[in-house]
């Protein structure tokens, strides 16, 4: 029977792959370029959604202008809307007597950095010192707070750009709406959507942009407190034309409008899985029908085409998990956490153990489906027509 057999020794299958050490190392060379195409593209998108997660404060509520949907650039409210909001509501989080609040500005503008002339379309965001209450995961890695006509720089911001890194670093000048900008440091913030964005003092800002209006309030509630309550007061108050979202709820919905994007990396998926498939079938039938008269002899010894069926995909995979072991290794060394530009800002690729486990698991079931019709159709004809082969 099929799965009561004698095998073949495991040494037959790896002696097989140094005998044609070209077309081996052909073949892996493919299966690693396919793999690591996957590994890219997946990084690519677990980095995009891990972008968006971590950016929500659950604890955090953003008011701006009624009908803006996600597009915060777009929305304009007066600027004392924040006293309004922090004077009618009860459940914001304070601290010695301040409250966490944080009025901003925040909108897409072309900026310059260094000596180039070339403008790059970046994200400012003006501010007041409260958005260090409100925007927690915020972390100066250099530098001092920005003081009148200077900026702070997150660390992606030089990939937002296209510009080196070595471009912005503090002491450095950044132009944006026709004024000089010293950069007063640098900052992280735990991987979130704002490292891509540029901060300034929200009077200087409104200054430069001639503008007296503001986008939206970012408010932190305090424990216990309902995000009903603020969103009740938005409703209530018609004159302000004003609504209120959690700012987790708010890149959710980011979220799902990148899903084409998603859906289209899943496909260049399939697509290059596809090909990787089609480079295995090839090579394996090339492999396999250049033996059949060595296969053959093997059934005339005693092993049947079961065992030999085997060892032609032991074969297969064990180049696969070369390929797949390659190809992470240079995902890890080059990609893992690369910063890539999107419309959203920047972010980086995020090459973690669910991203390895997927990408080497489709290298691994790529090299098995490749090599298992090309062994039955070796193994397919009759021992006599085998032997008569040479």
């Amino acid at each position: 029977m099929f799965f009561f057999f004698r095998p073949l020794p495991w040494e037959y299958a790896v002696r097989n792959l140094f005998r044609r050490p070209l077309r081996t190392l052909l073949t892996v060379f493919a299966l690693t370029t396919v793999i690591l195409v996957v590994l890219v593209v997946l990084g690519f998108t677990r980095g995009l959604e891990r972008t968006l997660l971590v950016s929500g404060d659950r604890q955090t509520a953003l008011v701006f202008s009624l009908g803006m949907g996600e597009n915060l650039e777009y929305s304009s409210i007066p600027l004392g809307t924040g006293d309004i909001v922090a004077a009618n509501l009860d459940g914001i989080q304070q601290r010695y007597d301040k409250q966490y609040v944080s009025p901003e500005l925040y909108l897409g503008t072309e900026m310059t950095v260094g000596g180039t002339d070339r403008p790059s379309l970046g994200l400012v965001r003006g501010v007041t010192p409260g958005a260090l209450r409100v925007r927690r995961q915020l972390q100066l890695a250099s530098g001092n707070w920005p003081g009148p006509g200077e900026v702070l720089v997150g660390r992606l911001v030089a990939a937002k750009l296209g510009v080196p890194a070595e471009q912005l670093t503090v002491g450095g000048r950044l132009a944006l709406e026709g004024r000089d900008w010293r950069i007063s440091g640098l900052f992280s913030s735990a991987g979130s959507a704002f490292e891509s964005e540029v901060w300034c003092r929200l009077d200087d800002l409104q200054e430069a942009m001639k503008r007296q209006d503001l986008s939206l309030i970012a408010l932190t509630l305090a424990p216990g407190s309902d995000f009903a309550d603020v969103d009740l007061f938005c409703k209530e108050r018609l004159d302000l034309e004003l609504q209120a979202v959690p700012e987790v709820d708010y890149y959710a919905a980011l979220q799902r409008d990148y899903r084409p994007v998603m859906m289209l990396a899943r496909l260049v998926v399939a697509l290059v899985c596809a090909a990787g498939l089609l480079v295995g079938l090839n090579t394996m039938y090339g492999s396999a029908l250049g033996r059949i008269a060595e296969l053959a002899t093997l059934q005339t010894i005693g092993f049947v085409r079961g065992a030999i069926l085997l060892s032609l995909i032991q074969e297969a995979v064990l180049v696969a998990a070369a390929a797949s072991l390659l190809a992470t290794v240079l995902a890890l060394v080059f990609f893992n956490g690369a910063a890539m530009r999107f419309t959203m800002g920047a972010f980086t690729l995020r090459i973690d153990g669910l991203t390895v486990l997927s990408g080497c698991g489709m290298g691994m079931l790529v090299g098995f489906i490749g090599a298992l019709p090309a062994a039955v159709r070796a193994l397919r004809g009759s021992i006599v027509n085998g032997l008569r082969t040479t």
